[in-house]
């Protein structure tokens, strides 16, 4: 699907699996960061002059596909992040630090990546909150009602991602959202593993706060988004202050800081990345996000099936519902699996995925991830299933 339109693919002979760590950039991303340095550099929100005016429309233009693209009501409920993790850290430390008591619950799951993990963990050691993890079924998946099971009278947040990169499964969001709202929880997603893969309406989700990054949804890295209902994020405390984000300030020690969204994004943002950001945004929304997942899954069922062919391979993850596969060989730690499967050009990814605790719940500390985007063909799965039928040879090639 589009592969023409990526160049690493059209000017190398890689296979690129690796999509659940970042994606390939197509040609129209590249173009719109590339215009930005070459025909209308300039600063966001600081000249008088005609190119800072460009780069102002096209800089605020972003934030309202952004809105569009996630359904959200307002265009100030959208803050520039550098990603994800920025993203989930603005809302413990500039948030919930400030609204949450001892002994208040965070609810996750041991599969969560540790972005969704140590904010809540470093949040517990500085305010004595808990942090509990809702169990996962024998697919490792969350359930309603292991959901309901973990919820007390102290439950304030549910914060969970979409889809993880550790297992691969889909979160009910819309039921998690209505069983949040029904008991004033608020709920935290994390969106990294979804953005560019299934749509996304955090209004009818009932979702607090929203947390993605660009690079995982073909657009630039060190660019992402913090979505957060109005009332809510109009309370979250800056963690960074400076230019940009105050309307003025005295040597009395007299100061004002300006209204959402500028006031929590103090300094000159990834400015490039946003218009890249926003070109992905225009790509994925022209192809259809229900195409996109479509196809992955057409590639998640035919790789299992195949994969189930060769001897010795165990997949972790046969029944869920998103792009990603998890496998190892039998006995062959999978950072040699993957060192093995680079000598056939095939790029997957090997090890705990950030989510170090999951292996809780698989029993086994490490796994290769091939995760599959809109690009990706069955073709390429043959060569991957070929790779890994000569396995018998795999010290002798990377020693």
């Amino acid at each position: 699907m589009n592969r023409e339109d990526f160049d690493m693919l059209t000017n190398s002979n890689i296979i690129y699996f690796d999509n659940g760590a970042t994606t390939l950039k197509p040609k129209c991303v590249v173009k719109e960061v590339v215009d930005y340095y070459t025909k209308y550099t300039a600063n966001a929100h600081r000249g008088d002059y005609n190119i800072s005016q460009i780069v102002d429309e096209k800089y605020e233009g972003v934030r309202d596909k952004i809105k569009n693209f996630i359904h959200a009501n307002r265009r100030d409920e959208i803050v520039y992040t550098k990603g994800t993790t920025e993203s989930i850290n603005t809302v413990v430390f500039g948030f919930m630090k400030n609204h949450l008591k001892p002994n208040d619950e965070i609810l996750i799951t041991k599969s969560e990546h540790a972005s969704n993990i140590l904010p809540w963990i470093e949040l517990a050691k500085r305010i004595g909150v808990i942090v509990k993890y809702i169990p996962l079924n024998s697919e490792h998946e969350v359930t309603i009602d292991n959901l309901l099971k973990s919820i007390t009278s102290r439950t304030k947040v549910v914060s969970l991602a979409h889809i993880t990169n550790s297992i691969g499964d889909i979160r009910p969001i819309e039921a998690i959202g209505k069983i949040c709202k029904e008991k004033n929880i608020l709920f935290v997603v994390d969106a990294a593993q979804s953005i560019g893969h299934l749509p996304i309406d955090v209004e009818k989700d009932n979702i607090s706060f929203l947390a993605f990054s660009a690079h995982k949804m073909l657009g630039p890295t060190g660019i992402g988004v913090l979505y957060g209902k109005y009332d809510l994020l109009n309370k979250l405390v800056p963690n960074e202050y400076g230019g940009g984000m105050n309307s003025y300030f005295e040597s009395s020690g007299e100061l004002e800081y300006k209204p959402l969204p500028e006031r929590l994004e103090a300094g000159t943002q990834n400015i490039a990345g946003v218009l890249g950001m926003g070109a992905a945004i225009d790509y994925l929304s022209h192809i259809g996000l229900e195409s996109i997942h479509k196809h992955e899954m057409e590639l998640k069922e035919y790789a299992v099936r195949e994969l189930s062919k060769v001897p010795n391979i165990k997949i972790y993850n046969q029944t869920s519902k998103s792009g990603i596969v998890i496998f190892n060989i039998d006995k062959i730690f999978s950072q040699d699996t993957a060192v093995f499967l680079n000598s056939f050009n095939i790029c997957v990814r090997a090890g705990n995925h950030c989510a170090k605790i999951v292996k809780d719940e698989l029993n086994v500390s490490n796994t290769c991830r091939a995760s599959f985007y809109l690009y990706n063909t069955k073709e390429e799965i043959d060569k991957l299933i070929e790779a890994l039928k000569k396995q018998d040879k795999i010290f002798e090639i990377i020693l």
